[in-house]
């Protein structure tokens, strides 16, 4: 039976990129996609401009961390950040691996186990027309329950409320359950924008 497509909602593209950031994705990119042979151990999903995945990259030195971003100019963005000015990259970001696509495609294809699983400022799609187009929903929340280790952890930061409230009761019904929500701010692109216009952002790990 042919496998139903996956249908991504939001931009794949945005302004047009420099020669440099278009090179950077032809010449570089190829050459850090996720390796099945290589243990992976943390993952970031829609890592924005990337701002958060170096200081993974940098706070963890022995272990792989996968990006998952569909849109290329996010992607671009995090390479240019990461080489040098002869696109070579930088020796504390030699442990990234990027997947330049919709998550749920790599989970699907392949078993992993997940120390870490970050979604930091997911799009909260606050019309109630386009709920359904919401990421964290109880059937992804299952996808990422099975490519999680049994001590680890999923970590979920928001500044919609709402949103946040919603991914709470999605996890009600799932193999997931809550933990410890102590943590600091963790400061992003977005996180700064706060779109929502709330004090600060909520944040939510789960657990298995």
């Amino acid at each position: 039976m042919e496998k139903q497509e996956i249908r991504t909602f939001g931009r794949r593209h945005g302004k047009k990129l420099s020669i440099r950031k278009e090179r950077l994705i032809k010449n570089i990119l190829p050459t850090i996609a996720p390796n099945k042979s290589e243990h992976a151990d943390i993952l970031e999903i829609g890592f924005g401009a990337g701002e958060h995945l170096r200081t993974l990259a940098i706070q963890n030195p022995g272990k792989i961390i996968i990006g998952a971003e569909p849109f290329v100019n996010g992607i671009a963005a995090l390479l240019s950040s990461i080489c040098d000015e002869t696109d070579n990259i930088m020796s504390d970001y030699k442990n990234i691996r990027i997947f330049p696509d919709d998550v749920r495609l790599m989970l699907n294809d392949e078993k992993f186990n997940f120390s870490e699983i970050w979604i930091l400022h997911p799009d909260p799609w606050p019309k109630a027309r386009h709920e359904k187009r919401r990421l964290l929903n109880s059937d992804f929340l299952n996808i990422l329950a099975n490519s999680l280790a049994d001590n680890g952890k999923i970590v979920i930061g928001t500044d919609h409320w709402e949103y946040y409230d919603w991914i709470l009761n999605q996890v009600s019904t799932t193999k997931l359950k809550p933990n410890n929500t102590d943590l600091e701010i963790i400061k992003t692109r977005y996180q700064t924008k706060n779109m929502a216009h709330t004090t600060e952002p909520k944040y939510l790990i789960l657990t298995k």
